[in-house]
């Protein structure tokens, strides 16, 4: 495995890839790599011939507050980690690298970024549409992935990519889930054991969605209100939403009977903030 901390060698040994007609795929990520994570890279090394990744805690994607200076880094392990996938390049620029002085240039996708993690987190999605477009234009890549988990940046990446006539295509991946349901996140690490055992609650809210269309009840605000009693039945959990939307805008939806509709939840147990979404749909209908 290739490694880069600066932009112009990992151009240059992409140049050399290409002239070689080989396909890349691109998988960005912020390091405290988990199956999940190995999961993108497995898909990518599937559809195309070099696999190029990214560790990169983006300063920009942080609000005042957040986990910025806190959140688990581990290089060495994800080297390791990204060799034994057989990852073909690796890039973990610095800061300075990524931004420079006098950095003033921002990309914004305001519609599918003003709902959900946007309206919470400001300026969330102005950071990761930025640092995604730069590490794109540097990698060129025929096909990047994301995760399913992520599903409202995926959007937005994708609509971003679609506006600015970008050459890659962003394919989603399946969230990778723990054997009784949890998500795959680095911020899993900052739970406790009992905080652990708490977090199970979203996947459970999930079920209860899926469980209650399949039922046949058709109100959004019907569902919306079970799994928010089950959510705040819990005493290790504050929710921060619960929403039924579109999966394609992200706006609210009312009936549940016509189509496929994503569930999306933010809850924090503990101290620890993480987010889980769903596709449901109704009796006959494939989610």
């Amino acid at each position: 495995m290739r490694t880069f901390q600066q932009i112009l060698p990992l151009r240059t040994y992409l140049r050399g890839v290409r002239e070689e007609g080989k396909t890349v795929g691109f998988v960005p990520t912020m390091g405290a790599l988990h199956e999940g994570h190995l999961a993108l890279f497995r898909r990518a090394r599937t559809e195309c011939d070099v696999v190029v990744v990214s560790i990169f805690v983006n300063p920009t994607q942080f609000g005042p507050g957040e986990d910025f200076h806190t959140y688990p880094r581990d290089l060495n392990r994800d080297l390791q980690l990204a060799s034994n996938e057989e990852v073909d390049a690796l890039f973990h620029p610095s800061v300075e690298e990524m931004y420079p002085a006098g950095f003033q240039t921002w990309v914004e996708v305001p519609e599918l970024a003003a709902t959900l993690e946007g309206s919470l987190r400001p300026g969330h999605f102005r950071g990761v549409a930025t640092v995604v477009t730069k590490l794109l234009n540097i990698v060129q890549p025929d096909v990047a992935f994301f995760g399913q988990k992520d599903y409202q940046q995926f959007l937005v990446i994708d609509r971003m990519v679609r506006d600015l006539n970008l050459t890659c295509r962003i394919a989603v991946v399946p969230t990778v889930r723990e054997a009784d349901g949890l998500a795959m996140s680095s911020r899993n690490v900052y739970l406790s054991p009992e905080e652990r055992r708490a977090a199970t609650v979203l996947f459970r809210a999930l079920r209860r969605a899926e469980e209650l269309v399949q039922s046949g009840v058709a109100r959004a605000d019907e569902v919306a209100r079970q799994l928010e009693a089950l959510i705040d039945a819990e005493p290790l959990a504050t929710r921060e939403y619960v929403a039924l939307v579109h999966p394609e805008t992200l706006q609210p939806v009312h009936s549940l009977a016509t189509g496929v509709t994503l569930v999306a939840l933010a809850v924090r147990i503990g101290r620890t903030r993480l987010i889980d979404n769903a596709f449901i749909a109704p009796p006959g209908a494939t989610a």
